[in-house]
């Protein structure tokens, strides 16, 4: 293979007030257009090459999004696209149609507001949508033609849905949930779905089954990030995902009328699959290696979908999503701030006063594991509360092991800062608090045997300040911010290229 270049993120040039991209080409083109998409022209292998490239890629912050066009064994102009955000917060604000050169911070409060609305779909007439260029039905339908990958060499198969998202009908409500959930190729009409107990889409799928009816599913397989971004998060369950999509990018989501199952799709995605799953329809699928950096499950049983229809357009773009561990991990930055924004809006749903950040580091599981809550204590078991509270709410209860409380001085974000805090202000034997079976995961390697997975526990650290000693608590070292204003103001004229780092501690 030729050798390849790997760019790094270069000045932002993406101006405030531009809308969300309307599709994942869209999306493409302001991405190629500050410098974050590498094209891999030379051709490759679809099992393990195009992981082993990404993976070996996005071992540095900040790696380019890679998108293969030209796959061995694909028809021409099939193109699959890896890791479409990654570890970019540029790539990230460009999702949710933020300017670029953003902090991490200032997109988890941008999508924090986001989150807060909502939009719902609009139908539009199926003859002029891209996805509806071509068609396979019934018979024609062969799943494996698009380019499905091994990403690691021990996957039970080549996996077609990682970067996705699976819509599904609730039996009593009737709302659209839309989540990201693994599909494994079993063969040319039927794909393996992999769900976690308690997702919503395996309530569902539970509930007709209970009725002895069939669950009917779309499959999204080439995804606009926006609608990535959304389905991999945790909403209420009586809301449609689709309507924060709707919020996200500020115009209701396009969808046609399904051809053969009575569910919509996306009218601008790559891919669509329609399909069944019928009564106990359960084939093995798996292992996969997952966002813990290990395989999942060993081979088990999932839900077998009976592939209907798949819809797609010229020359379509598969999307995949790497799980790893970060900085390699797809998942890892975007949930790091969708997850967060999630849980300081249930923070302020719950009545919690004084939060001033929160963030779900991506180098812990992909976001999941750890969540920092930084607030301004003002009053007795105040961070306590915020504690308890962050461990449990729907944003964050699913699979988080550490979540920590540190004071408003102290930027969630900036892990040395977090790590300062615990060590100079958290009491392990008095501020350690454990919360026992707690939804946990399947995917949770310390919990054995892996029959006890779905029951985890949670640590809570409290990080801050004793409360009835605040007045008396040691004074931090900060500098004065009259004198840190006039050197950021002359940061470059000192010989920095970067701009002057925002400082969250500062003596007044």
């Amino acid at each position: 293979m030729e050798e390849m270049s790997v760019q790094v993120s270069v000045p932002a040039v993406v101006p405030a007030g531009v809308a969300a991209a309307s599709d994942l080409r869209e999306w493409l083109a302001r991405v190629e257009a500050i410098g974050q998409l590498q094209r891999i022209k030379e051709e490759v292998e679809r099992d393990e090459e195009m992981g082993a490239i990404t993976y070996m890629a996005h071992q540095t912050i900040n790696a380019p999004a890679l998108l293969f066009e030209r796959i061995r064994g694909c028809p021409p102009g099939f193109e699959s696209l890896w890791n479409l955000i990654g570890s970019s917060v540029d790539r990230f604000a460009i999702s949710i149609g933020e300017p670029t050169g953003l902090t991490v911070m200032d997109l988890i409060q941008r999508c924090k507001t986001k989150f807060s609305r909502a939009i719902p779909p609009v139908i539009v007439n199926g003859r002029d949508a891209p996805v509806n260029a071509h068609h396979m039905i019934g018979d024609e339908v062969d799943v494996t033609i698009f380019p499905a990958a091994r990403h690691w060499p021990g996957d039970g198969g080549p996996y077609i849905g990682t970067a996705d998202a699976v819509i599904t009908r609730d039996p009593d409500g009737g709302w659209l949930n839309v989540g990201c959930y693994r599909q494994m190729v079993q063969d040319r009409n039927h794909v393996g779905l992999y769900l976690s107990p308690g997702k919503d889409a395996r309530l569902h799928i539970e509930r007709y089954w209970s009725r002895n009816e069939p669950c009917e599913v779309v499959a999204v397989w080439g995804v606009d990030p926006a609608m990535f971004i959304a389905a991999s998060q945790t909403f209420p369950k009586t809301v449609s995902e689709l309507d924060f999509i709707g919020g996200i990018t500020g115009r209701p989501v396009e969808l046609v009328k399904g051809q053969v199952v009575s569910l919509p799709y996306p009218a601008r995605a790559e891919i669509v699959m329609e399909g069944i799953i019928y009564p106990n329809a359960m084939k093995l699928e798996g292992p996969f290696g997952e966002f813990t950096g290990y395989y999942g499950r060993p081979e088990d049983f999932a839900f077998l979908v009976d592939v209907k229809a798949i819809h797609y357009r010229e020359n379509p773009i598969l999307t995949h999503a790497l799980m790893a561990d970060y900085p390699a991990n797809e998942c890892g930055l975007l949930y790091s701030i969708a997850r967060s924004a999630r849980i300081w809006n249930d923070l302020d749903k719950l009545g919690v006063p004084g939060i001033k950040g929160v963030y779900c580091h991506p180098a812990a599981a992909g976001g999941f594991a750890m969540t920092v809550v930084s607030l301004e204590q003002r009053y007795a078991g105040h961070a306590p509360q915020a504690l308890a509270l962050a461990a449990q709410v729907p944003g964050g209860a699913y699979f988080s092991k550490w979540i920590i409380a540190v004071d408003d001085d102290v930027d969630p974000s900036n892990i040395n800062q977090v790590l300062w805090a615990m060590a100079t202000r958290c009491h392990p034997a008095e501020d350690i608090d454990i919360l026992r079976q707690t939804w946990s995961t399947s995917l949770d390697p310390t919990q054995n045997p892996p029959e006890e997975r779905p029951y985890g526990s949670k640590a809570l650290v409290n990080a801050c300040m004793e409360h009835r000693y605040l007045k008396s608590f040691s004074k931090r070292t900060r500098l004065r911010r009259s004198v840190y204003e006039a050197v950021a103001a002359k940061w470059q004229r000192l010989g920095f290229r970067a701009t002057p780092p925002k400082l969250w501690a500062l003596e007044d």
